[in-house]
């Protein structure tokens, strides 16, 4: 665990395992370990995992305005510290539209891709969507009352994803948390995807009412080899939801010659 200095920010890394490298990317608002802390542990037998608080999150420095770009540029230069030629991506949310652009950038680096819960283009983030078209239901509310009301609209189970509040939910500031969302503003790669190279595993969650299936399927139509998974019993955190499942569909796909 360390914080390394990439594109003139200092960001923090956890590094697990030896292998054939996969870069492990968190969803808005969150951290390596809030969101992605299911995944690391198994990934880190077979290979070696490097999961980064982006920038503007977690243990990382926090400027108050950077863009998309920004974070795949950070990808690419953690690619470059650690000396890795290629790697496997595996983006939650946020994670997986850097992902998308990382793969578009530099396809030749991305062997495998994993775009979970993703889609391929917004106006906003999702979790900032939601909270406008719910504005006058969650008035006057903190974070966590607002994240309470709404997880029936991101989960297929409230109340057992009520032990994950911390996936939702953000120890950012107000003005930090507004960068975050700003930098994942008016995407579309729609256009773009077709220049992915790499073998891609796009997974949704059946009840997800941020990035719903039909996000997904389009982002993996859009890619030549793609293949579309949908978790039945699943919603915006898959890995939590259906921890044991998510973790053997992309260890299938990750072992798959």
């Amino acid at each position: 665990m360390e914080l390394i200095k990439i594109n003139g920010i200092r960001l923090y890394t956890e590094v697990k395992g030896t292998g054939f490298p996969i870069i492990l990317i968190h969803g808005v608002g969150g951290d390596h370990q809030a969101h992605l802390r299911n995944v690391i542990e198994p990934l880190s037998k077979n290979f070696q995992t490097v999961a980064l608080d982006c920038r503007g999150h977690g243990q990382s420095d926090k400027p108050l305005a950077f863009t998309m770009e920004d974070h795949v540029q950070d990808i690419i230069g953690i690619m470059d510290h650690f000396g890795f030629e290629k790697a496997h991506l595996l983006g939650l949310s946020m994670g997986s539209y850097i992902a998308q652009q990382v793969a578009i950038t530099v396809p030749d680096r991305i062997d495998k891709l994993i775009l979970t819960v993703t889609k391929s283009n917004g106006l906003t983030s999702s979790i900032q969507r939601l909270f406008k078209e719910n504005e006058e239901e969650i008035k006057g509310f903190n974070m966590h009352e607002t994240i309470l009301k709404l997880l029936k609209f991101m989960v297929y189970d409230p109340e057992l994803m009520k032990n994950h509040l911390e996936v939702f939910e953000t120890k950012l500031s107000p003005e930090q948390f507004n960068a975050a969302n700003k930098a994942i503003s008016a995407f579309d790669f729609r256009k773009q995807l077709d220049k992915v190279k790499a073998k891609t595993l796009v997974i949704s969650g059946k009840y997800d009412g941020l990035n719903p299936p039909a996000d997904g399927k389009e982002v993996a139509s859009l890619i030549k080899n793609a293949t579309f998974v949908e978790m039945q019993y699943s919603g915006h955190a898959p890995m939590f939801e259906e921890p044991n499942v998510y973790i053997n569909i992309v260890e299938a796909f990750l072992l798959k010659p």
